[in-house]
């Protein structure tokens, strides 16, 4: 977290948070299953070889790619085997290169295994790129994915009997709410803003709006959250 927090960069894309991804495609007889998995470190991220290796233990190869952190900062491939370069660098490079919004290409923490059954036809250096490359883009085109962003957590302190009414209030207002707690004298509402100066000027004028000035915004730590779609 403390890595994720010194980052220069505020917001990436990466898989939504939940089970592995898989995909396979068939090229010239040979088999190639690609497994997209969300890694927030490298043991993470080797996890998924040293797993699919044990689960297609038959296949001649497990190549893998990954890239990690707000700024993309770690990237690691492997050709397990197959003609150097034509297996781990093109998967890395679909990665990288993933754009997930016109002229953004801000993908990490996804780690891709790809998987290879041989089918007798050998495919050349230049068969064997586009083939894993294609396998990998093909994945990414129906994994889900999801922004995150690094946000400034903010706790307001309200009367249990005006909380919901406030909570409803901020998310209306297009607010990312961060959690709830209930004290027994009151009841922390924790907002989720942009970490910038204008979006929490704007939070503290609408919460003085909408409270009357009774509500408090208090800044705590940054975060790194999923937003919502």
């Amino acid at each position: 977290m403390a890595e994720q927090d010194e980052s220069r960069a505020t917001a990436y894309t990466t898989l939504v948070l939940g089970d592995d991804f898989r995909h396979e495609l068939e090229i010239k007889r040979s088999r190639f299953i690609t497994v997209l998995r969300r890694a927030s470190d490298e043991d993470a991220a080797r996890a998924l070889v040293s797993e699919l290796r044990k689960e297609f233990h038959d296949a001649r190869h497990h190549c893998s790619a990954f890239v990690l952190g707000p700024d993309r900062s770690i990237q690691r491939s492997n050709d397990d085997g197959e003609p150097s370069g034509t297996a781990g660098t093109p998967m890395l490079e679909a990665l990288i290169r993933r754009e997930t919004q016109p002229g953004m290409t801000d993908l990490s923490d996804v780690s891709a295994v790809v998987v290879r059954y041989f089918g007798g036809i050998l495919l050349g250096a230049g068969g064997l790129v586009r083939a894993y490359s294609e396998s990998v883009s093909s994945a990414l085109d129906a994994a889900p994915l999801v922004q995150r962003r690094r946000l400034r957590i903010c706790e307001i302190a309200v009367a249990h009997h005006t909380a919901g009414r406030l909570e409803n209030e901020l998310r209306s207002a297009g607010y990312v709410m961060g959690g709830t707690s209930y004290e027994p004298a009151e009841t922390i509402l924790r907002l989720a803003l942009s970490d910038d100066p204008a979006a929490i000027d704007d939070a503290v004028e609408r919460l003085a709006a909408i409270t009357a000035g009774a509500a408090v915004l208090q800044l705590r730590g940054t975060e790194w959250v999923d937003l919502p779609d």
